[in-house]
């Protein structure tokens, strides 16, 4: 276990940022941890790394309850704010915190041309980033969060108004990153984002964690229906009482040409719906399958998306 965050407690005045937080990160977990607005992300973030004490509670890090130099060199933290000298080239701006961790020498140089060409950043070494596009400045700013190759890596929304392609050499990044053996803690408002990079996610509300677990896991605790949509060219009356006979149909519905049936989760009963509309002639057929932002919505009550960033 690499950080266990026990009954933790932050307030801010008359606000309670983290109420009682339980969260747990283990050694090669990619974990995201997903919330609406104000949930405590990024106040977790900073007690965990030190930068702001907690009221109650206890963290532990790598194992110690103590964060001294030794544990933060093993950490490497991306920030939803860069963190970048505009006027330093990209090089130098690596090379800097490089120094910064303890890197030097011959070792230094090594590890800054191997971070510029994971992150694309080679051909533009020499440059200043104030004449870098916002992804470039992005990866930049992941690039000097890992020049020391730490054990764990928090990354801090570090997608936030980047170009597409940006983004995919980011997501391919963390994967890649993960396989060679950095754990890693990926906050995030993007959905999509989360499903594709996270094995396993914690969703955060009004400071605790309210959910933990896979993406299948997730949605399969907390919604218990699928929805199959046909366009039928001329449904007869007596279509959605036969569709109604199917094993696990809850709910069949027509209304003009569209035949809408609802059924509990997994009941895989598609193709005998199918079937049974065969004689009809069918236009169309879409199936809904429950999402992570579907299940977000059924425990929190709120859209992940409802502004980039997290004040807490």
């Amino acid at each position: 276990m690499i950080v266990t965050m026990t009954d933790v407690v932050k307030r801010y005045k008359n606000q309670t940022a983290l109420d009682h937080l339980n969260l747990t990160v283990k050694q090669g977990e990619v974990i995201g941890l997903l919330g609406p607005n104000g949930a405590g992300k990024s106040t977790s973030i900073r007690v965990l790394t030190g930068l702001t004490n907690a009221d109650a509670g206890k963290v532990t890090l790598f194992g110690a309850d103590k964060l001294g130099n030794d544990a933060k060199r093993r950490i490497g933290t991306v920030p939803q704010d860069l963190a970048l000298y505009e006027t330093l080239s990209a090089r130098d701006n690596i090379e800097y915190f490089g120094k910064l961790y303890g890197v030097h020498g011959s070792m230094l140089k090594s590890r800054v041309d191997e971070t510029l060409e994971i992150l694309g950043l080679s051909d533009v070494a020499n440059k200043a980033p104030k004449k870098f596009s916002g992804g470039m400045k992005r990866r930049l700013n992941i690039g000097c969060a890992i020049i020391h190759k730490p054990e764990l890596l928090i990354l801090d929304e570090p997608t936030v108004g980047i170009d597409p392609q940006s983004r995919n050499h980011i997501l391919d990044f963390v994967t890649n990153i993960n396989k060679q053996g950095t754990t890693v803690l990926y906050t995030s408002h993007y959905m999509e984002e989360v499903e594709r990079v996270c094995s396993r996610v914690c969703i955060m509300d009004e400071g605790r964690v309210i959910a933990d677990g896979g993406v299948a896991e997730l949605t399969r605790s907390v919604i218990f229906e699928e929805t199959v949509t046909l366009e039928v060219k001329e449904p007869a009356p007596s279509l959605p009482e036969s569709i109604k006979k199917v094993q696990g149909v809850l709910h069949c519905d027509v209304q003009n040409r569209i035949v809408t049936v609802t059924s509990t989760a997994a009941s895989g009963n598609i193709a005998r719906i199918l079937e049974i509309a065969a004689p009809y002639v069918i236009l169309g057929v879409s199936a809904k399958k429950a999402t992570l932002e579907d299940a977000f919505l059924a425990l929190t009550g709120k859209k992940l998306r409802d502004g980039e960033g997290d004040s807490l």
